[in-house]
């Protein structure tokens, strides 16, 4: 007859298993979202950015500037022009923002187009979608499970008796040191 430690760790193996290709997916939206937002350098990884100028007459005011932008062919949509000081004025633009130069007639101008899968992905890891908060927590409850229940999975010198012991305190160590080293 099998011990009561012999079953516990049959089912810890096999739930552990079971939750686990249960939660691949998630594991994605989460590694690949947290990984993009880690890095973005001030920019949202959502959106594809192209910045561009074109050259305008000098001097022109809000309405001559709206004209001249809509008589300029290839250009995106204008919405509204605001004035941010004597020589500058906004452009609101279908997509994007702009800053027009009175004094040069310069327009730059940036443009941002929605990476759907990315952006999807993003909404799901800051949980901004009504309903996931469920999975998000259920997300959360099977990392925990899965991180304990690995403790015990593997017996003898390979194990949490064995050298197992010195990567769970490495394991713990790392954030606690980051913390009070930062």
């Amino acid at each position: 007859m099998k011990s009561w430690s012999n079953r516990a760790v049959r089912w810890l193996r096999v739930v552990h298993r079971d939750l686990g290709y249960l939660m691949v997916g998630i594991c994605l939206v989460y590694g690949i979202s947290g990984m993009m937002l880690n890095h973005m350098n001030g920019r949202d990884p959502a959106y594809k950015s192209t910045y561009r100028a074109v050259e305008l007459p000098a001097g022109l005011d809000d309405g001559a500037l709206a004209e001249a932008w809509r008589g300029t062919e290839g250009l995106p949509v204008l919405k509204n022009t605001m004035p941010i000081d004597e020589r500058h004025t906004r452009l609101m633009l279908d997509g994007g923002l702009g800053v027009y130069d009175s004094d040069t007639g310069t327009v730059d101008y940036e443009l941002h187009r929605k990476r759907q899968l990315i952006y999807w992905v993003n909404k799901l890891h800051y949980n901004r979608i009504n309903g996931w908060s469920i999975m998000a927590d259920l997300f959360a409850v099977s990392l925990i499970f899965f991180a304990l229940s690995g403790i015990f999975m593997l017996k003898g010198k390979n194990g949490l008796a064995g050298r197992g012991k010195w990567f769970l305190l490495a394991g713990l160590l790392i954030p606690v040191c980051y913390v009070l080293f930062s």
